[in-house]
């Protein structure tokens, strides 16, 4: 499976007698599916039908949908709907006595929605649905188009977090070295403040000194922490070769890469250790900005 984005673009035209349409999809990050649509006069019985099409083939998103279509109006029918027309004037003037102000002129009236009308000439019922078949017909084509899209956008996301994957896996390894020195490290310090602090004193049984070095070793000891990062990642490699619907997963797997690096961090008392926690918050913080646009 290859990784797909939530961000994508797809159109398609179509024809058919004095119609002519494009639609036009797109889609940009989302917690899940949402799915927004405004039929014109005419397709709202495709709505439907469109709205399973774009479930069938998209995961998570948020999913806008246009449709413009040219239509030859030749012969078309134009009527004012004086009823209409008639009880709009009669609720105008009484609303604009009450305000005390100038009753609506004739034009503002006949922009109103629904004063005027335009009826197309009419077609037989195949011709309609023949029509109807085809529009439905591109809304696919317009949804490959997408689908294709969100899969190039993929293959770059999947690059960018590869890059990333691997710059934490050569800081995990940097700070595995220093965690190695440190108990070491922490016997020398030690050994050098009990010095300072008892020059003129009995000197401290060696037990004691290793009873406080083990004690300070183990607050120190960030191995199981750098195990846990190293999951992580062989996890998130899963995942990116899954690649069907894994945002939400690698969302959750950002925060445990996180939470681990803070650890890390608290249980640091080397600056060079230090250093490379914080550059490794970074490139978690940098992964975690890249899985919002996975689907």
């Amino acid at each position: 499976m290859k990784l797909k984005s939530m961000t994508g673009f797809g159109r398609a035209d179509g024809a058919r007698a004095d119609w002519r349409w494009h639609w036009e999809l797109k889609t940009v990050n989302a917690r899940g599916l949402d799915i927004r649509m405004r039929m014109p006069n005419g397709l709202e019985s495709l709505e439907q039908g469109l709205k399973k099409s774009l479930q069938a083939s998209l995961k998570r998103g948020a999913v806008q949908v246009f449709i413009n279509i040219e239509r030859e109006n030749a012969g078309a029918d134009v009527r004012v709907n004086a009823d209409v027309a008639t009880k709009l004037m009669a609720e105008l003037k009484t609303l604009s006595a009450g305000l005390g102000t100038e009753p609506p002129t004739l034009e503002a009236l006949l922009g109103i929605r629904g004063v005027i009308e335009v009826a197309e000439a009419d077609a037989d019922e195949g011709e309609t649905t023949a029509r109807l078949n085809d529009v439905a017909t591109t809304f696919g084509e317009a949804i490959q188009s997408l689908v294709s899209s969100r899969a190039d956008e993929g293959a770059k996301l999947h690059e960018i977090l590869e890059s990333v994957l691997a710059e934490i896996e050569q800081l995990v390894a940097q700070a595995d070295k220093l965690a190695a020195l440190a108990p070491e490290a922490i016997r020398k310090k030690l050994d050098t403040q009990v010095s300072e602090l008892l020059a003129d004193r009995a000197e401290v049984p060696e037990e004691r000194i290793i009873q406080e070095v083990a004690m300070l070793a183990g607050k120190a000891d960030i191995r199981e922490e750098l195990d846990r990062l190293r999951a992580h990642i062989t996890q998130a490699r899963a995942l990116l070769l899954d690649g069907e619907a894994v945002g939400r997963k690698l969302d959750f797997l950002a925060q445990e890469f996180n939470r681990e690096a803070n650890t890390l961090c608290s249980k640091s008392s080397d600056t060079e250790l230090t250093r490379i926690g914080l550059d490794l918050k970074a490139a978690i913080e940098q992964l975690r900005e890249q899985v919002q646009n996975v689907e």
